[in-house]
């Protein structure tokens, strides 16, 4: 018989013992308990003549503060921009009588008294609904955006995969582990239909700065933008860009926010092409931006985009839980854009003229070369000096 049993055997044998009229009774009562159970007889009376089992009355504490002091406590806490008890209270000595004189607050003179005198803890301990409401309300309420946000679509989807011209474009920090400062982007382009890409470097994430690198890459692309396609970033969620857009006839969307696969094309490429490239390092000076903006612009991009095959996910099935995701032969951009009907023959021949000239073997010895040169000037910034003491240089703490 377990401890429970024991508690309930005791429970039912002690309304029979005190219901017991002799003594005799109440000893035959003891004999059975003991018996069963096997404790001591001492403590089986010790445990029925305790208050153990009886439901002792419970002294209600009085209610000092009630709902009319935390009524006009609430009203106090939204006037003072919701602060917490230690600040609220000194607040409510001085504040009171001030606002009642005012008409802001209308109470008697018994919750004014109680008022001035409620202490911190109760403070917190009466808000502890108010805060959790508050919470609840900051939480589930629609984000304000300007204006400019309600202007562009959003589009999650539905891109045609062989009509070249739809773009998605991305900004890649080169920050290092620290994201304080000043520092290069690179602005990054990525085509749907062919994979073509085109990257720009700018310093800082000014509007105006990004501005001119679309449309230096516009430039170099081969083809026409129909359709450009960031993530919400203010540096490409501007009145500069979507002005541009609606005047070169160019459809302006946006992807969703925090959904990170409405851009893939492009979150790809700045895997591949960006930071397995350039790295994780931080590049913050105009000679290290001029020399990966000589790469983006020369020997990068004709690598790439001449000769590194890009698969396309050409069916995905789903059987019995599992995914079968199966891809069209891998083919560059170049040939992409050669085999697409929406292409002119006068881009086409420029395309192949400048193929026949390129050397794939001599473009990755440059890029090797550009990037052994860019990671010794980040080497030569990065050399200790000889400084004094008072002078001597501390690495910023960095919280991951």
């Amino acid at each position: 018989m377990d401890m429970n049993a024991r508690r309930q055997y005791l429970k039912v044998l002690q309304e029979r013992y005190f219901e017991a009229r002799s003594r005799k009774e109440k000893s035959l009562i003891l004999d059975e308990y003991c018996q069963n159970t096997g404790q001591h007889r001492k403590y089986a009376i010790r445990r029925i003549r305790s208050s153990l089992f009886t439901s002792p009355v419970k002294r209600k504490r009085p209610c000092l503060y009630d709902g009319y002091v935390r009524v006009a406590l609430v009203k106090l806490w939204e006037i003072f921009d919701y602060p917490c008890g230690q600040r609220l209270a000194p607040i409510l000595k001085e504040q009171v009588k001030n606002l009642r004189e005012l008409g802001e607050l209308t109470v008697s003179d018994e919750v004014a008294r109680k008022l001035k005198h409620i202490a911190p803890a109760t403070i917190d301990r009466k808000l502890r609904h108010q805060r959790e409401v508050l919470k609840l309300k900051r939480k589930y309420t629609k984000k304000r955006h300007p204006l400019i946000y309600q202007r562009i679509p959003i589009k999650a989807g539905g891109w045609d995969r062989y009509l070249p011209g739809q773009v998605q474009i991305d900004l890649v920090a080169h920050c290092g582990s620290a994201a304080s400062g000043h520092f290069a982007n690179t602005v990054s382009s990525c085509d749907i239909a062919s994979g073509w890409w085109e990257g720009e470097v700018v310093m800082g994430k000014g509007q105006a700065g990004c501005f001119e690198a679309l449309t230096r890459i516009r430039k170099r692309i081969p083809f026409q933008w129909k359709e450009l396609h960031p993530d919400n970033d203010t540096a490409f969620i501007n009145d500069h860009l979507a002005c541009y857009c609606e005047r070169e006839g160019i459809e302006f969307s946006r992807s969703r926010p925090y959904k990170k696969n409405d851009n893939c094309f492009i979150e790809q490429k700045n895997a591949t092409h960006v930071r397995n490239v350039i790295g994780h390092l931080r590049y913050d000076t105009e000679k290290e931006a001029a020399l990966i903006n000589e790469l983006y612009r020369g020997s990068l991009r004709l690598y790439k985009n001449f000769f590194q095959p890009v698969m396309k996910l050409s069916e995905k099935i789903r059987e019995k839980g599992k995914v079968h995701r199966r891809y069209d032969t891998p083919k560059t951009p170049y040939q992409r854009l050669m085999e697409s009907e929406y292409v002119p023959k006068t881009i086409k021949s420029r395309l192949q003229m400048i193929y026949r000239s390129l050397n794939p073997a001599q473009l990755k010895r440059d890029i090797d070369a550009t990037l052994d040169e860019l990671y010794r000037i980040y080497q030569q910034k990065h050399t200790k000096k000889e400084m004094e003491p008072c002078q001597e240089e501390r690495t910023p703490s960095v919280t991951f």
